[in-house]
């Protein structure tokens, strides 16, 4: 164990007893007090099925870290239920609580001086929120996730939660009745877990067991299995050995295993909130990282993985067909993976994976043989043009049509949208652009699940586009724009559009265009004026005052 321990701050010299005679209440005996302090930041909650299971983990890792010779010290920290709030006010405190798990998660292991930190988490916003701390800290740490759902079943097909968005979409096109409705939502959260696709939970749990933050398979584990469990003490190992070897984040998250992360969000069609929460770990941690970096990676790598929310499979499946290290292994071979990254233990991704097998097994469709990709390309665009001169994403997966000029239709909030698809007002050709819901104008860049899915539903999602400077959700997919930046509330082009302007969304050339002229604009630039906040006080104000642009990953700091 080093000599410069941080809980030695704390538990050392005559001038500490009282910190002592504390730490006794809570459980120290004498022996104690030589040992590392290893905080649990336990993400538990009953408010989301994705945090229901993380107690029981975080009591295992609790465990294990005793037996491994560290002294744990438990806290809690909160989490947002994006599924819950989605379509709702409550999803402008999603991205929002990002930055109060970063900052609480900070304030506690460094208020603490503890020694490291294993963080233990669940839904979305769980896992960047955590990374973001313990870049920011820099002490030894390793992130545990709570584990995907299983899928739910329904007249022979798999469902997610995604499942049920677009069935309310299908009950207003009047494709099904109010009774098949009732029964896709009974039937499509079985259990403890988070949303079961390749949505940005699944995702970001990916990207850290690449990146090496996490143990190799704990990312595509299923909550309720028990191996979970056992990831979850193996966890708190490593990471005992990890402050004795005195093995940084910093010295993990770089900007080759940053790429080794995004090239894992590519090969298995992640989420475009990937492209935002690495944005700002990258920024935390100091690495030089910009949004056109996505789009360079994009270019390398293919899409491997047949995942919902456009493909077939859940996660759960990917799991069986041999997780993220096969598909690192694929990437390692073509040149697509950085092999002397260093990961939480210590070992290098070339030997994490040197027993993996070359090539996915023959029995599985889940990881496509590297001769034929979903995809050739990855799915994550950056789209740039007058309409977003700072860069939007696009998920280009799944859609038929990769380029479409149409109408706009303008909505000043998610709500009215949402109206307009109900009500059928919403035609093939339309381009939708909903502004105002972007990270200072929303505030808190709310995810636009809920009119996509309804979109989709209705039949329009390969023949309508929607723009939008708030955010997608993992589960999103069809010909969407998001993250446009800048902004409406801060005066982007977005905010310049009227109703019936025609916009070209190109996937291929990556060109997001209002086909207005510039003269025009200036003459619009010059009328508008900035909406009052919508909010004055509490936490949505403060976020508002503090957040950066999404092209910078809505940081806060």
């Amino acid at each position: 164990m080093p000599d410069n321990k941080r809980s030695q701050i704390i538990t050392q010299g005559a001038q500490h007893a009282p910190s002592r005679a504390m730490l006794r209440a809570v459980g120290f005996s004498d022996g104690d007090f030589n040992k590392p302090i290893v905080g649990v930041a336990n993400g538990y909650s009953t408010i989301t099925p994705c945090n229901k299971g993380l107690n029981e983990l975080s009591l295992k890792a609790e465990s294990a870290l005793r037996k491994a010779g560290a002294m744990p010290q438990m806290f809690g920290t909160i989490t947002v239920s994006d599924g819950i709030s989605m379509g709702t006010e409550g999803m402008k405190y999603s991205l929002v609580s990002r930055e109060v798990i970063a900052d609480s998660i900070e304030t506690c292991v460094q208020g603490g001086s503890m020694d490291g930190i294993i963080a233990i988490g669940g839904c979305d916003k769980n896992m960047p929120g955590a990374m973001i701390a313990i870049a920011r800290m820099n002490v030894p740490a390793i992130f545990v996730y709570g584990g995907t759902i299983k899928p739910g079943h329904y007249k022979n097909q798999d469902l997610t939660v995604v499942s049920v968005f677009e069935a309310v979409g299908q009950h207003s096109a009047h494709k099904i009745d109010a009774e098949e409705l009732l029964q896709i939502e009974r039937h499509a959260c079985p259990g403890a877990g988070s949303c079961g696709g390749m949505f940005t939970a699944n995702t970001m749990s990916s990207a850290f067991e690449a990146m090496g933050m996490s143990l190799p398979y704990s990312s595509t584990m299923s909550a309720e299995d028990g191996e979970k469990m056992t990831s979850a003490g193996q966890s708190a190992e490593v990471l005992v050995n990890a402050i004795k070897q005195q093995i940084l984040p910093r010295d993990i998250i770089t900007r080759k295993s940053i790429e080794n992360a995004v090239a894992v969000i590519m090969a298995v069609g992640g989420s475009t909130n990937a492209i935002l929460h690495f944005l700002a770990i990258a920024h935390a941690a100091e690495v030089e990282w910009r949004i056109d970096d996505f789009e360079r990676m994009r270019g390398k790598v293919p899409v491997l993985c047949d995942l919902k929310p456009s493909g077939r499979y859940v996660t759960a499946d990917l799991h069986q067909a041999g997780g993220v290290p096969q598909v690192m292994k694929m990437l390692l071979n073509h040149g697509l993976l950085h092999g002397d990254c260093i990961t939480i233990s210590g070992q290098t991704i070339a030997e994490v994976l040197k027993d993996i097998p070359n090539t996915p097994r023959a029995d599985q469709n889940v990881i496509r043989q590297w001769e034929n990709p979903m995809y050739a390309q990855g799915h994550l665009a950056i789209l740039k043009g007058n309409l977003s001169t700072e860069g939007c994403v696009a998920k280009i997966s799944g859609i038929k049509n990769p380029k479409i000029t149409g109408p706009a239709r303008v909505f000043e909030s998610e709500e009215t949208c949402m109206a307009a698809i109900l009500e059928r007002k919403i035609q093939p050709g339309d381009v939708v652009v909903i502004r105002y819901e972007g990270p200072k104008g929303g505030p808190g860049m709310r995810e636009m699940l809920s009119p996509t899915a309804a979109l989709i539903g209705e039949g329009l999602g390969d023949s309508v586009g929607l723009i939008t400077d708030g955010r997608f959700s993992g589960g999103t997919y069809g010909m969407v724009v998001g993250h446009v930046a800048p902004e409406a509330f801060v005066g982007g082009t977005i905010a310049l559009v009227q109703e019936g302007d025609s916009i070209t969304i190109d996937a291929e050339q990556r060109l997001l265009q209002l086909n207005v002229s510039d003269d025009v604009l200036a003459k619009r630039r010059a009328a508008w004026q900035p909406p009052q906040p919508r909010y004055s006080r509490g936490v949505l104000a403060k976020y508002a005052k503090l957040v950066s642009s999404a092209s910078a990953g809505a940081i806060t700091d």
